[in-house]
């Protein structure tokens, strides 16, 4: 069955004009596991490395940084309010195929003086050409995220917070 795939997934290459070939599903879980490592270190150049330019990450929530991140700079913008949070991530569980991954992962704060969090997290990839196109975000408790992220984020008063 398999060869059967690869084989159909060749003739679909073909038929679009010789594009490449998915790739395999440990190819695209390195992609992931590569972004952990740099999260992890707090590496902004490392995730963006991973990262289509064009991409998409999608917040769930209701809080400062909920909502769609759209392109590269604003996804790091992302990481980069996250790492200041103290928010740390440790990978259980990786699965893919030729388009996707998906991780579970523990994640985690430790702010002091203020909520934290500590709750189990899923992260919906989808890779094109050994980058991150698109990412969702799954909390297994939103509300937990949701007080967390309130607490470590404040919006800016009023008038400069409204569009000019």
């Amino acid at each position: 069955m398999k060869y059967t795939l690869q084989t159909t997934a060749f003739a679909a290459a073909l038929a679009l004009g010789g594009a490449a070939l998915a790739a395999s599903p440990e190819d695209n879980i390195k992609v992931v596991r590569d972004f952990f490592a740099a999260y992890g270190a707090n590496d902004l150049d490392g995730i963006a490395a991973v990262m289509d330019e064009d991409v998409k990450w999608h917040i769930p929530g209701r809080h400062p940084l909920s909502g769609t991140k759209n392109g590269r700079d604003e996804v790091l913008a992302f990481f980069a309010q996250l790492g200041g949070a103290g928010f740390k991530a440790e990978p259980i569980y990786f699965g893919a195929d030729e388009n996707y991954v998906v991780d579970i992962h523990r994640g985690w704060s430790n702010a002091e003086g203020k909520p934290n969090v500590d709750t189990t997290w899923a992260l919906v990839y989808r890779i094109e050409d050994g980058k991150i196109v698109e990412a969702t975000n799954l909390s297994a408790d939103q509300d937990a995220a949701n007080t967390f992220f309130w607490s470590q984020y404040q919006l800016a008063p009023l008038p400069k917070r409204l569009a000019e």
